[in-house]
């Protein structure tokens, strides 16, 4: 039995897989969050024989994103098989997610045995791409997509900074474990926010998967 823990901000789409899911032979869905956080604190408190083997994540979600959490399972609990369903086809997603160690990423489009089979496959620990994410990593393999620019340069307190912040680290968490004050840790992600360019701690979480 497959045991599949869904992550996804909307209520419809958690009850929607549930119901897809549920009639699967299999596939055990056992439990759902609305974020990464909500994702973290319930698989602190499931028995360790009742923890999922594969995690349905979406990208977009409030307190902590996709590409995060998926970084945070991979370091706190390697034996879950993160795969990214998503409705964003972004090159930032697409490989921040797959840096961070998730087993495929998928579109929210795929047909419902192809996403039964993906989820087979992830449990067995293969990697899964849907077709566009797959073209994309076969065109930077192939040299096919343009060089990506210089990222601008941070001060090395800056990049250590965006490190935790990609490893889904509070400010608060920063601000101890560089032995700096909170406030000096927030204008120091300000700093990276605003030399990037960056919208917020989200975008800066990608960032830092992609190049730190």
């Amino acid at each position: 039995m497959i045991r599949v823990l869904l992550v996804d901000d909307q209520l419809l789409m958690r009850e929607g897989l549930r119901k897809l899911l549920q009639i699967e032979p299999g596939i055990e869905v056992c439990g759902s969050a609305k974020d990464g956080v909500d994702a973290l604190d319930l698989l602190a408190r499931l028995a360790p024989g009742d923890r999922p083997h594969v995690a349905l994540v979406d990208v977009q979600m409030p307190r902590m994103n996709g590409v995060e959490l998926v970084t945070r399972l991979r370091a706190q609990h390697p034996d879950i098989a993160p795969l990214m369903l998503t409705t964003f086809d972004d090159d930032d997603f697409v490989f921040g997610g797959l840096r961070a160690g998730a087993q495929g990423y998928l579109l929210k489009d795929i047909a419902p045995e192809e996403l039964v089979d993906a989820i087979e496959r992830a449990a067995r620990g293969e990697t899964v791409l849907g077709g566009p994410a797959a073209e994309r990593l076969v065109a930077a393999l192939r040299g096919d997509m343009p060089a990506p620019e210089e990222p601008p340069v941070l001060s090395e307190r800056e990049y250590e900074v965006a490190r935790l912040v990609g490893a889904g680290a509070s400010t608060r968490e920063i601000a101890r474990t560089l032995h700096i004050t909170t406030g000096t840790a927030k204008n120091h992600i300000s700093s990276c926010l605003r030399k990037l360019d960056l919208r917020d701690r989200a975008q800066l979480a990608v960032w830092a998967v992609r190049h730190t």
